[in-house]
């Protein structure tokens, strides 16, 4: 990404408020989109996936002390065009390095709108002992194959599943970090 895009990129994330589920207009496409696009890569989903997770665009849960996280970006196919109603499922450690898997704390599920945009309000998930801090996610397009993922942050390579394709555009704010992902599916 240019210093030019990162920098529209984090005023239009900046710009959003914490407590609204407002989407940016004017992502930019990080990582790029067009002809030369390769899909996101896909990556093993782990050992505490959990199916059926409900609906919902914010993870924070009631009382959490963690650093907040906003995490919005897009859907779109390797054309750029923007893929409407793609699911997303999302899933990660709490603020103490532990997953959930007995319910559905910081786990959910959410859709894309018309241009392809998402919004997550989360927390800034913990290290456990032998990985990067990440944020799994499965992405349907409508009718089409899922991609099993994970997103990586900024200076964080201390596994060997951690892939810079994967890495989040982030910057830090009082109200906590802001972070952006494109994901490019077959659509």
């Amino acid at each position: 990404m240019t210093s030019k895009h990162r920098r529209q990129f984090l005023g239009a994330v900046a710009s959003l408020p914490f407590t609204k589920a407002a989407i940016a207009q004017d992502l930019p496409l990080t990582p790029a989109c067009g002809p030369q696009a390769a899909p996101t890569p896909r990556q093993t989903e782990g050992p505490y996936y959990t199916p059926n997770t409900p609906q919902r665009s914010s993870l924070v849960e009631p009382g959490s002390k963690a650093e907040r996280l906003v995490l919005a970006g897009r859907v779109v196919d390797a054309q750029c065009r923007p893929v409407a109603k793609a699911l997303l499922d999302f899933w990660h450690c709490d603020e103490n390095g532990e997953y959930d898997n007995a319910g559905f704390r910081y786990r959910g599920h959410l859709f894309t709108d018309a241009e392809g945009r998402y919004r997550l309000e989360t927390i800034f998930p913990a290290l456990y002992p032998g990985r990067a801090r990440h944020i799994h996610v499965k992405v349907q397009a409508p009718g089409r194959r899922i991609l099993t993922t994970q997103l990586y942050f900024p200076g964080d390579a201390r596994d060997s599943l951690w892939r810079k394709e994967l890495e989040v555009v982030m910057e830090q704010r009082p109200q906590g970090r802001l972070a952006a992902f494109q994901f490019i599916v077959d659509a």
